[in-house]
């Protein structure tokens, strides 16, 4: 776990060193849980959209994409539930006055179980080496399955008291697994109560005439209430999908872990609109499919994890998580829901307004069913940038710090480096980069010896640094550098546009799907 902690504290140390995340309002000792993207950050975080609508809106034919606004009519969130519904287990300790929430302490729990099974299977596998059976070994050791049962018990209790909304229950499982406020150690418990995660606003000139508004809490709504435009205007026939990118908005209880959890934060979401009773087959298809987009970007398949839910939301008939391994342990990266008609139906009975789609095959009105696919786009941040920031030795014993990003992802593509500033080789490096940097996102540096240039770009994940030397002036050719294995190739100016392409294209990311 200490570990696990000391990764956690580098990533974020080198994510604010390097220009990728800063606290918000820093010099106002900032606000909880806001944080602000840097230069490097901003750059990294479209092109994670990029790739993100490539794959869901130019490769899907029958998916289009839009951009709904974040203010939206207050009835709107009525029709969802998310004005009786959107609710926390919300639970204070008495003695250190701190909020928790009460379901995330119970899961904490048995995040802890899960290390200690998982120590078990570590030990083993050290022991048996090369004939460890994991599989085996899983499912037959006396200890593996005692945690395991433990922590299903604790997980399934957990998911009918809230969904029969049953607090005290949830209280009492808090007190039977005596259960502490992490930093104090305090038993000492209130009630558990229900917290609503909405931020209100108001619409108006003036107090007496403003109208009472919510920051939008999920972008779906904004899809779900403009699909019979969408429809009609694209014509296109079920199933069909509509994309969107956005901000939401959620007065988290307890939000932590760096980007994880924030109270402001970015949705990348997808709606596939299906007809009644085909709607489960469209939704294993869906987790295959996104499961498959997040293998393409190569941080290991080890690292994900289906987790089905047990309760599930008041407008769904199936639901999973593609979880993944942050350095705090598996947490949901991607949620796919099988929404039924729920949402649709809701706006029709709120609005008055019929938005039934026509089947030409069936020949009769219906309300679609919808398969949603919804990704947090700062989790998905952090995935990548916990998992590619890596020390390595080198093997004249020296340390590189680097952050291994998929080349089409990195925020800059390739660096320009004169090996130094005098002797015409800075004007030649700068006809260079003027000459590139309408296809690419270039860094130009001339400062220090190469070889701390090259390992700042390291840091920063650029894939190729592209050395001007004395030869350049000569024979017009450069050494171009790989992030990744540090081979020093010489090659033509004149071909430079070419290698950065292969080397930095989307086609890489998009043909591994």
């Amino acid at each position: 776990m200490a570990k696990q902690e000391d990764v956690f504290k580098k990533v974020i140390s080198h994510a604010k060193e390097y220009g990728f995340i800063f606290p918000s309002s820093e010099i106002y000792d900032g606000l909880s849980a806001i944080y602000d993207y840097g230069q490097n950050g901003a750059e990294l975080k479209n092109n994670i959209k990029q790739y993100w609508w490539k794959a869901m809106v130019q490769l899907n034919e029958n998916i289009v994409g839009i951009d709904s606004a974040i203010f939206m009519h207050p009835t709107i969130w009525k029709a969802s539930g998310h004005v009786d519904a959107f609710n926390d287990p919300l639970i204070d300790n008495k003695d250190s006055k701190k909020r928790f929430r009460a379901d995330v302490l119970i899961e904490d729990y048995c995040a802890k179980i899960e290390d200690k099974e998982n120590k078990e299977i570590e030990k083993a596998a050290k022991r048996f080496g090369d004939a460890f059976d994991k599989a085996e070994f899983v499912a037959t050791n006396p200890r593996v399955l005692e945690y395991r049962a433990k922590r299903e018990a604790i997980l399934s209790r957990l998911a009918k008291s809230l969904e029969k909304e049953d607090l005290a229950d949830v209280k009492a499982l808090i007190e039977e697994l005596e259960i502490a406020d992490p930093d104090t150690g305090s038993k000492n418990w209130t009630e558990v109560r229900q917290f609503n995660l909405m931020f209100g606003t108001k619409l108006g000139a003036s107090a007496d005439t403003a109208t009472d508004l919510y920051l939008r809490p999920e972008t779906a709504q904004g899809i779900f209430v403009n699909y019979l435009n969408v429809q009609k205007t694209s014509r296109h026939k079920l199933p069909f999908g509509i994309a969107q990118i956005g901000k939401a908005f959620r007065n988290e209880i307890v939000a932590r872990q760096f980007i994880f959890r924030m109270r402001e934060f970015e949705q990348m979401e997808m709606q596939y609109f299906v007809a009644p009773g085909t709607e489960l087959e469209f939704y294993e298809n869906w987790k295959t499919k996104r499961l498959n987009w997040h293998l393409a970007l190569g941080l290991g398949s080890e690292n994900y994890r289906f987790h089905d839910h047990e309760k599930l939301a008041h407008y769904a008939n199936a639901a999973a998580d593609i979880e993944f391994n942050f350095p705090f342990g598996f947490k949901e990266l991607e949620g796919i829901h099988s929404r039924t008609d729920f949402d649709l139906k809701a706006h029709e009975k709120f609005s008055g307004r019929k938005l039934q789609y026509f089947d030409p095959e069936r020949n009769e009105n219906y309300v679609p069913y919808v398969v949603e696919t919804s990704v947090g786009l700062d989790r998905l941040f952090l995935a990548l940038f916990s998992t590619c920031l890596k020390d390595e030795v080198l093997e004249d014993g020296s340390e590189r710090t680097v952050l291994s990003l998929p080349p089409a992802l990195a925020p800059v593509k390739a660096a320009i480096l004169p090996l130094m500033k005098k002797d015409g080789l800075a004007e030649y490096a700068e006809t260079i980069f003027n000459d590139l940097k309408y296809d690419f996102n270039l860094f130009y540096e001339e400062k220090d010896a190469i070889g701390k240039r090259y390992r700042r770009q390291d840091a920063i994940g650029t894939p190729l640094c592209i050395t001007i030397d004395h030869d350049s002036l000569a024979d017009n050719t450069v050494t171009i550098r790989d992030r990744d294995t540090m081979k020093q190739e010489r090659v033509p100016v004149t071909e430079l546009r070419r290698i950065i392409d292969e080397k930095t294209s989307f086609r890489n990311l998009l043909s591994k799907i």
